[in-house]
């Protein structure tokens, strides 16, 4: 293995305000199969879709899930009793959680789904608080706090775990969240979940309130308060947001799968997953299987994948270029995967099970196609890499591989033609 801190300088830091241990403890929830699917785009998984995004979650190691709002209607309630059995006949270990209004019918449902199935369900109760909220809606703090001490009541009365949720806390006024947060920190709430949910925040914005949580929470006697950072990605700043968010205090950071979600959607919850990986942070689960996740989630909501998506679209770890593909070729040649992942690539491919892919076409070079017919175990005569290299050139794209082996068989026909030895021999018989 390469030791990346001898072939790279990172001029990457950490923020010199953020929380020292910000890593130890951090968790992930995932809110693909509530906020995710509120996408006016998105279709509904079927339930078995459902399981098994729930099962990948699992194995991911992400440790929290949002498995609906069954206040939404006698569906809902029928597919988050599903998944609750499944989960609970499974095994998982992932913990489940269920999205509600400040509002007796949402709750209820959660209580009741619960006790059926004999598993816990956190309640995630959630309340607008921002002054833009207030004035369109004519309520007053006042209703406010009532109705998040009745909510916040109801569930933990019923033994349930609850965090309370403000939404468009990024735009919520100090006094207002004071006000609410003691109301339900005191009806025995476990934990607040602070909301940007326009997208309006930005990484500077996320420290500031973030901290200012932090200290409030302390200020009315509940320091040991979990924190919850639930972004979206109007301003293309969600996944910025939420490693902000984590790096100072959240300790729970909300996410889904592709960043599906209400307009332009929610933070990545695979792309998070990924740089927290990479910034250091550890939990329990196969990062193999995000690229499995990644696909699942765009074949069950209906989500493009696309070619250019980081880390899992198709496009992450392929080159056709003459110059990069070169560079990847003779690290390989060195024998050392991880130093062909890093000479053309800030992401390693091998750390979630994928690889770099050398392309042939219009801007590549000789190295790229012969490197392509030794992958593929065909020996690279010069005859044939000509043949290949010349076809490239004369196009304006990256071949597909039926496109190369098209040529190479080709190529392969005129020389038995010639009588001249097939150069892929027995190797080459069953590609």
């Amino acid at each position: 293995m390469t030791n990346d801190s001898k072939w790279i300088h990172d001029w990457n830091d950490h923020d010199n305000n953020a929380v020292a241990d910000w890593r130890v403890g951090l968790e992930f929830y995932d809110e693909s199969l509530r906020d995710g699917i509120q996408s006016p785009s998105a279709t509904d998984p079927s339930i078995g879709d459902k399981e098994r995004v729930l099962a990948l979650q699992d194995e991911i190691g992400i440790q929290h899930t949002d498995i609906g709002l069954p206040g939404a209607g006698p569906r809902a309630v029928a597919d988050v009793t599903h998944l609750a059995k499944f989960a609970r006949d499974g095994g998982l270990k992932i913990n489940l959680t269920c999205a509600a209004r400040t509002h007796p019918n949402d709750i209820k449902p959660i209580i009741e789904i619960s006790q059926k199935v004999g598993v816990p369900i956190e309640v995630m109760a959630f309340l607008g608080s921002s002054p833009i909220r207030l004035f369109t809606e004519g309520w007053d703090v006042e209703r406010l706090e009532t109705l998040t001490r009745d909510a916040v009541r109801l569930a933990v009365s019923n033994g349930l775990p609850c965090t309370f949720v403000t939404e468009d806390t990024v735009r919520s006024d100090p006094a207002t969240l004071k006000r609410l947060f003691r109301v339900a920190l005191d009806e025995g709430a476990k934990g607040l979940c602070i909301c940007d949910t326009v997208g309006h925040a930005t990484p500077s914005g996320v420290r500031n309130l973030i901290h200012w949580v932090s200290e409030t929470v302390g200020e009315l006697g509940h320091p040991d308060t979990v924190i919850d950072w639930h972004g979206h990605n109007d301003r293309g700043l969600g996944l910025i947001n939420a490693i902000a968010a984590a790096m100072h205090g959240a300790k729970r950071v909300h996410g889904t799968i592709l960043g599906v979600g209400e307009r332009v959607g929610n933070t990545q919850i695979d792309l998070l997953l990924v740089n927290m990986r990479l910034m250091g942070v550890e939990w329990e689960g196969d990062l193999n299987k995000l690229r499995d996740y990644a696909e699942l989630g765009a074949q069950a909501t209906s989500t493009p994948l696309p070619f250019n998506y980081p880390v899992f679209g198709t496009d992450a770890f392929r080159t056709g270029t003459g110059v990069h593909a070169a560079a990847v070729i003779k690290a390989l040649k060195k024998g050392d995967a991880a130093l062909a992942d890093a000479v053309y690539s800030g992401v390693p491919a091998h750390m979630f099970g994928l690889e770099q892919a050398i392309e042939v076409g219009h801007m590549g070079g000789r190295s790229n196609v012969i490197y392509w017919l030794q992958y593929r175990g065909i020996e690279p005569v010069e005859e044939l890499v000509n043949a290949v290299f010349d076809h490239a050139k004369s196009t304006s794209r990256v071949l597909s591989n039926d496109e190369v082996m098209a040529v190479v068989e080709d190529w392969r026909a005129q020389s038995a033609a010639g009588s001249v030895t097939d150069p892929g021999g027995e190797a080459s018989a069953s590609l």
